[in-house]
């Protein structure tokens, strides 16, 4: 089992992977990694991530890194668990460049969904902090939520009218302060 990563493992991971990066590529950090980045939370389990495109020497470089590092990462993002919503990589919100590595916060809203999605207390947690944050909008996220609502049935393990209610309630809870 490796350690968590703090935001200080994610940063040196990320300086890390840019230097030993030849080609240019995008990545995308997803969950536990922006939730650790913005304060949210001291520490995650693994880094997850959207690499595009997924260059020569990636996987080289993200496997020696799990090792010298003790970090776990997942190539895991919100479009493999929900329909992909239109705009996401427009707002994703950019981070750093290391080397010729751009990072990026992967979208606000299509991570939000994904856990509004899982429904996992950890997730809404996170949620609720880029309200508070805000970084996400109500009525921006109910109305994407409805752009991707027909594409659902392409997520046979999504029940659509119990991941709308779960968008409803999110969306009517009062802010805490």
């Amino acid at each position: 089992m490796r350690s968590e990563a703090t935001k200080a493992k994610v940063e040196l991971w990320m300086r890390t992977l840019g230097a030993k990066l030849r080609f240019p590529l995008k990545i995308y950090l997803v969950g536990g990694a922006t939730a650790v980045l913005e304060g949210w939370r001291d520490t995650t389990i693994d880094i997850d991530l959207k690499a595009e495109p997924e260059v020569l020497g990636f996987f080289e470089a993200i496997a020696e890194l799990k090792e010298s590092l003790d970090v776990n990462i997942e190539l895991a993002s919100p479009e493999q668990f929900i329909p992909e919503l239109p705009g996401w990589r427009e707002r994703s919100p950019f981070l750093a460049r290391f080397g010729v590595t751009d990072f990026y916060t992967y979208d606000f809203y299509s991570q939000a969904l994904a856990k509004l999605e899982r429904g996992h207390p950890r997730d809404l947690g996170d949620v609720r902090a880029m309200r508070k944050a805000g970084k996400i909008e109500l009525t921006q996220l109910r109305g994407l939520f409805q752009q991707i609502e027909p594409f659902l049935l392409r997520f046979p393990a999504i029940e659509p009218s119990t991941f709308g209610a779960s968008v409803d309630a999110f969306c009517a809870e009062k802010e805490e302060s």
